[in-house]
């Protein structure tokens, strides 16, 4: 029995993935698998077909990532009653 194409034929070349929605990932998958898309991609270890599907996925964890830390940042604005404060790594908070 033939077993169904992947959507993103690099998919599983890349992160071993396979049949994963980008949606469905946490933060730091999504991360993982972007970089190492990215490291493969600049490593030039893909056929073209394969680095334009790459590329597609790499857009779409990077879209993801960048979503999610948005959702972030607005969590933390609520939670700092609508005013997000620069980050001290000494602890401190900037005003």
């Amino acid at each position: 029995m033939p077993r169904p194409k992947s959507e993103h034929p690099a998919d599983t070349a890349l992160s071993g993935k396979a049949g994963v929605a980008v949606g469905e990932l946490k933060f730091e998958a999504a991360l993982a698998e972007l970089e190492q898309i990215v490291q493969n991609m600049e490593g030039g270890r893909l056929p073209l077909e394969e680095s334009l599907a790459a590329y597609r996925r790499g857009s779409e964890l990077l879209q993801h990532c960048q979503q999610q830390l948005g959702d972030a940042e607005r969590q933390i604005q609520i939670l700092e009653n609508g005013t997000l404060r620069d980050f001290e790594p000494d602890g401190g908070v900037a005003r």
